[in-house]
């Protein structure tokens, strides 16, 4: 019996005991896909939970460790309730990468890495085993709808606060973004010029007019720009998303703004209004607005004419509206043409005026006709006369 107490004894002696905090070499000798069994010359196996591996959410074991593996672990317990001990390897691999993590941020490196992670106010990125929080503001540089579109996907960005008191650790992909603009913007302002036609892209329609995105910078194009005729919103003409042609009409490189026209100078319809509006021609038009001197009418988009008060008609008009309604059809007769100042003035009153004047001559003409008939007949008879004397 007290050889046996003794070979135990000697056992016992040739195993080294371990304490709580103690980094062990150890060698692996059994993975699952949930744990890593590791033989630390001890009593009792360590056995090492997914969770305590990595960091990695989507790390896989089996793939990551293998049987004769060497592993520096650290003793969490000496007995996790089931005789064994529970060790972790993230651990230090983590204070090893905070010391990394730490230059970067010194540095200001540019870091990429995978969201891990998506948190109600932010992203969870891995770097060296170290958790790096990304806050739903400094994920990009324009509002983020659904953070769940960066899961699993690859982000570059920089670490911009470091404090391990508090335990934050803070990156920022904004800030990247905001400078490659800054640069690309920089960049297609050196190329634009007044006058220059350029394609881009709808970004953004408001009530006073939609923002286009030009190789990085955004031009506006006003309301007043969008069309030679009138608009009564922005979004009746272009939508986000549109693809647009449209010609700078000024530059603030000072503001970085570009003003921009959907107005070209060979679609104005001004070119030959003089010809189709000349004074005298009668044409056709809707009642676009009134004013109590008179009415607006849109000969077509872009040239608008006036229609005085005085000019309704022969019958007197109080005002406009007793006589007209807005998007009705007149025809009329252009009385003044003025095309340095784009004004053009209409009567329907010398319309009636002349359709009076017809009127009369037509009631005059039967007895002018009867009066001409008259001789013509008498000299068919002198003709005939003629004839018969000649035929004797």
């Amino acid at each position: 019996m007290s050889e046996v107490q003794s070979f135990e004894e000697m056992l016992e002696e040739s195993l080294k005991s371990i304490h709580r905090g103690e980094i062990v070499e150890g060698t692996v000798i059994d993975v699952n896909d949930s744990e890593v069994y590791v033989n630390i010359g001890y009593k009792s196996d360590g056995i090492i939970p997914k969770s305590e591996y990595s960091n990695y959410p989507e790390i896989n074991l089996k793939e990551a460790v293998k049987a004769g593996d060497k592993l520096q672990v650290k003793v969490l317990r000496v007995n996790d309730g089931e005789g064994q001990v529970l060790l972790t390897y993230k651990r230090i691999l983590a204070e090893q990468g905070i010391r990394k993590v730490e230059e970067y941020y010194k540095n200001k490196d540019e870091i990429t890495a995978k969201v891990s992670l998506v948190l109600a106010g932010g992203l969870v990125v891995i770097v060296e085993e170290v958790r790096i929080f990304i806050p739903a503001s400094l994920v990009s540089d324009e509002y983020v709808e659904n953070l769940n579109d960066f899961k699993g996907k690859e982000l570059t960005f920089v670490i911009t606060e470091f404090n391990m008191k508090k335990g934050r650790i803070i990156g920022n992909r904004k800030q990247l973004l905001l400078a490659e603009k800054q640069t690309k913007l920089k960049e297609t302002m050196g190329k634009l010029e007044v006058g220059k036609v350029v394609s881009g892209q709808i970004k953004n329609v408001t009530d006073y007019g939609a923002f286009v995105n030009i190789e990085g910078v955004d031009g506006l194009i006003h309301i007043s720009q969008m069309s030679w005729g009138r608009v009564k919103k922005p979004s009746d003409v272009v939508k986000v998303g549109q693809e647009v042609k449209v010609r700078i009409i000024g530059i603030d490189e000072n503001k970085n703004k570009v003003s921009l026209s959907m107005k070209f100078d060979e679609e104005n319809p001004w070119n030959d209004a003089a010809t189709k509006y000349a004074v005298g021609n009668v044409v056709d038009g809707t009642v676009a607005r009134m004013t109590d001197f008179g009415a607006f009418i849109e000969l077509e988009p872009g040239v608008d004419a006036l229609l005085h008060v005085s000019q309704i008609s022969k019958k007197h008009v109080e005002k406009p509206s007793d006589a007209l309604k807005i998007g009705e059809k007149i025809t009329s007769k252009v009385l003044d043409f003025n095309e340095e100042a784009k004004k053009i003035s209409l009567s329907i009153k010398a319309l009636e005026e002349e359709k009076e004047e017809v009127k009369e001559e037509v009631k005059e003409e039967p007895a002018v006709v009867e009066m001409k008939e008259e001789p013509v007949a008498a000299e068919v008879v002198e003709e005939e006369s003629v004839v018969e004397e000649v035929q004797e």
